[in-house]
């Protein structure tokens, strides 16, 4: 049967969180046969009937890499348009984390950047749009007219540097935890679910402890972001989250501090894996495959990875992360935090301008969208229709979980620079044991930010 996806639930969530987020995709269709906003005006795919180029090789990193939801659909969409078009793409696609943003944070301070870039919004590319060195999608339609006219403009995740849009999504997020059924079994203990509190949780990890499991499957030396942005957010709520404190000991200030001592209470109480403070994200990954770990904190893009690392899928579900204070368990982290930008390296090019252009369309058509966000979000104008038969049981699961959501917040980390959030992301091993007052981490994050200079960041 199919299902009109999330369009409605996120877009009303979004009116009532002031938090942007969207839904699945709209009608399944091929690049060639977008619908166009004017009747007068000559769509970019009649333009590349009339001049297909042929050959031009297009430089392209994105985050679909390591083991995102979406990698094989990448791949595979790559391989038809090179077919299709007889371009030819250099892909240096990579998993998304720290690492990666410096890296590509550092090729476009070289001018090494490439000509396309699936990449966040917000904080981590307004260097590369103060330095004029992406293209906008108001620019870009002077030319192509019809470029990205299936998306909701509004839902595009405008720069914070000058509110233009420069990306053009395909699918979003939302995070939530998965569950490993065969722990939770063993240990006796019911899987949370919307009205779990954060005591009654912490009650459950204790018992799966005592039964000699892992309760939460986390590296905090290389991942601890998840668990830093939920611990906050139970601070706060839908409409206060997505704020940036102005000192340590304002309301936000003191959200941080309280959120950031519950990840320590959790690691005294031993509820992270032993390798806690210097395993990798793979190897805590790979002890909740193994149920040796019952929780995961992550992000939508994670179901597809856990589909494909394990041949018992009905093991696992995804539930919310259970809350306190004024947050709601069902009040989620979500949102349409990343796109497709065009370089002006490319831009300036007038054989890979085009090439450039075609294959964002192509990859944002609504065709490709839909098959990309299946249970995720997106700013396509008509939304998607999802044939749940095809879904896994985690997939049903966590779109049963969407469609129960009762507010959005974006990640406050997205309004962080990378730079400045070393001493809390790459400092929380000295957080969690003492080494280091977690207000003083909080202090010296918010002095880095205030005397950031993203114009001097991007030379």
């Amino acid at each position: 049967m199919k299902k009109k996806t999330l369009a409605l639930v996120l877009t009303l969530a979004m009116a009532g969180s002031l938090a942007a987020c969207g839904s699945n995709g709209g009608d399944a269709t091929s690049n060639n046969d977008k619908s166009t906003s004017s009747n007068t005006s000559k769509s970019t795919s009649e333009e590349k009937d009339d001049k297909k180029s042929g050959g031009v090789s297009l430089n392209v990193t994105t985050t679909f890499g390591g083991n995102d939801t979406n990698q094989k659909n990448y791949q595979d969409a790559i391989a038809a348009w090179q077919d299709e078009t007889s371009n030819i793409v250099n892909d240096s696609s990579a998993t998304s984390d720290e690492t990666f943003k410096a890296r590509v944070a550092a090729d476009f301070e070289v001018g090494s950047e490439p000509d396309v870039l699936f990449y966040f919004n917000g904080m981590d590319s307004n260097s590369f749009v103060e330095a004029g060195k992406v293209i906008s999608v108001d620019e870009i339609r002077k030319e192509y007219p019809d470029y990205a006219s299936n998306m909701n403009d509004d839902l595009l995740g405008a720069s914070p540097v000058d509110g233009k849009n420069y990306s053009v999504p395909v699918n979003g997020y939302w995070e939530g935890m998965f569950v490993n059924k065969a722990v939770l079994e063993a240990a006796k203990v019911e899987i949370p679910d919307a009205n779990t509190t954060w005591d009654e949780f912490m009650d459950i990890c204790q018992k799966i402890k005592d039964a000699g499991y892992t309760p939460v499957a986390a590296s905090l030396a290389q991942i601890p972001h998840y668990w830093f942005e939920f611990t906050i957010y139970n601070q706060l709520s839908p409409t206060t989250h997505n704020v940036l404190p102005k000192s340590v000991d304002d309301e936000h200030g003191k959200a941080w501090v309280a959120g950031i001592e519950d990840i320590k209470d959790m690691y005294d109480k031993g509820f992270f894996p032993e390798n806690t403070l210097s395993g990798t994200d793979d190897e805590t990954f790979q002890s909740f495959i193994d149920g040796k770990a019952a929780f995961l904190v992550d992000g939508s893009w994670k179901l597809g990875g856990i589909e494909e690392a394990t041949d018992d899928i009905d093991n696992f579900t995804v539930t919310y992360v259970p809350a306190k204070g004024e947050r709601k368990s069902t009040d989620i982290i979500g949102g349409l935090s990343s796109g497709y930008y065009i370089t002006k390296k490319a831009w300036d090019d007038p054989e890979k301008r085009e090439a450039a252009v075609n294959f964002v369309e192509y990859m944002t058509s609504n065709e490709m969208v839909t098959k990309f966000a299946q249970t995720s979000a997106t700013a396509l104008k008509d939304g998607a229709d999802v044939d749940e038969s095809t879904l896994s049981s985690l997939g049903k699961d966590g779109l049963a979980m969407i469609k129960g959501i009762t507010g959005i917040s974006g990640a406050v980390q997205d309004q962080i620079p990378t730079e400045c959030r070393v001493p809390v992301f790459d400092g929380m091993p000295n957080l969690v044991t003492g080494k280091v007052q977690i207000p003083d981490a909080v202090t010296e994050v918010l002095t880095m930010i205030e005397n950031y200079t993203p114009s001097e960041a991007a030379e």
